[in-house]
């Protein structure tokens, strides 16, 4: 039946449903054929960021009952440059209206890169309607067409990051993706007003960071009304701290946690700043931060549920990221397993079968990070060392399980 309502708590900041169980979930890593689980990352594989050869898209699924197709496309080309300070990649999030005048469900997304050559991967999120005036906002403050952003949207309060989220990741794409496809009772509920915004990852490479002309990708949204019947899902994201220390022979200001933590601050503003404590006082015993590669923490159940999927959301130091239930007991599971994070290649992986869990059970998200990558990353091998904490940088680090959900009423 229609969920119509939702639990409360911390864990349920996220909003709305980031993405439904697909059917056909083939993202897949570059030059790779889709499954069920990610492509073997070699260590720093994501910094290398080649571009990919002519990969055209193929045609959509038949529409089902009900469904129609709508046609979006960037309001006019953009042509990347090379970031300032050298290096070959830019992110760019620009904003599309899907004019939509009453509460649709997404069944299913496929983006459509123009300029193959240059689109390496791109994210496409979905901001509800009360958030939709932040994004504007952002759009018209910045010179150009859209805006610069990494790991999110770059909009404060309309982000899928941080304390105050009001975006929903809906779907990624990579050369050879095909249809996200979901099943016709399950989707992703947009109502009238709601905004779509477009994350794509140019790749200079291929052209030794020299531009490589336009671009003026597009998506296409698969609509139903749905019915009484029609699940609507919603994301439990589930977050550990990130304590991760100056690697062996770096040293520098930026080396000491607090130095790092004020860096942070001054960047991104007192909340994004203060994630770093306030995780360490929810996760570890006595509030205490522990250095180190690996960091876990522990999610109390609070109301019934079903896992359905989930995907690991980390940055360019990420090694691997894990979600097990109910850790140490008998009923130990591992619903999401990640051992070979790859940053450009972060997709949905469908459970083998729907996991209920409810209060008494416990979630646990556990990542690793590896410090020593800064050297081998264009992004990152610049930049001074640091001690590496929460943040929405590009040199900062996040550790997040998103497990997407449909509510139980028991």
């Amino acid at each position: 039946m229609t969920v119509e309502a939702e639990p409360s708590g911390r864990a349920w900041r996220f909003g709305a449903a980031t993405m439904a169980l697909a059917t056909a979930f083939t993202v897949a890593a570059c030059g790779s054929d889709a499954g069920s689980s990610p492509a073997p990352a070699a260590p720093g594989s994501h910094s290398a960021h080649s571009a990919h050869a002519d990969a055209p898209v193929g045609p959509p699924q038949p529409l089902r009952a009900g469904e129609r197709f709508v046609e979006l496309k960037m309001s006019e080309a953009y042509t990347p440059t090379p970031p300032q300070g050298g290096g070959t990649d830019e992110y760019r999030c620009q904003v599309i209206d899907p004019g939509l005048t009453e509460a649709q469900f997404l069944t299913g997304t496929q983006f459509t890169p123009q300029n193959v050559a240059i689109a390496h991967h791109a994210i496409v999120y979905a901001v509800p309607p009360d958030r939709a005036a932040l994004v504007r906002e952002q759009d018209a403050k910045t010179p150009g067409l859209g805006w610069q952003c990494f790991g999110g949207t770059g909009v404060p309060g309309a982000d899928v990051e941080g304390e105050d989220q009001g975006a929903t990741w809906v779907d990624t794409w990579a050369p050879g993706a095909t249809e996200t496809l979901f099943t016709q009772d399950i989707g992703f509920k947009l109502m009238p007003g709601s905004l779509i915004i477009l994350q794509v990852h140019y790749n200079l490479l291929a052209t030794d960071g020299r531009p490589a002309g336009p671009d003026r990708s597009a998506v296409r949204l698969r609509l139903t009304d749905g019915t009484p019947q029609t699940r609507e899902l919603t994301t439990f994201p589930l977050d550990a701290p990130t304590d991760l220390p100056c690697a062996a022979g770096e040293s520098g200001p930026l080396c000491d946690r607090a130095a790092s933590i004020a860096d942070v601050t001054k960047r991104f503003g007192a909340d994004v700043g203060e994630s770093a404590d306030r995780q360490v006082q929810e996760c570890n015993p006595g509030g205490v931060p522990r250095p180190g590669d690996t960091q876990t923490c522990d999610e109390e159940v609070e109301e019934p549920m079903t896992l359905f999927a989930g995907f690991g959301h980390m940055h360019l130091l990420g090694r691997s990221i894990r979600v097990e239930l109910n850790p140490g007991t008998p009923k130990a599971e591992v619903v999401l397993d990640v051992p070979k994070f790859d940053f450009d290649s972060q997709r949905l992986m469908k459970l083998p079968s729907p996991v209920d869990v409810g209060p008494g059970d416990t979630l646990r998200v556990t990542c690793t990070h590896d410090a020593s990558l800064r050297r081998q990353l264009p992004q990152l091998k610049k930049l001074p060392p640091r001690y590496v904490v929460w943040g929405d940088g590009t040199s900062d680090e996040m550790c997040t399980g998103i497990m997407t959900v449909s509510p139980r009423k028991s």
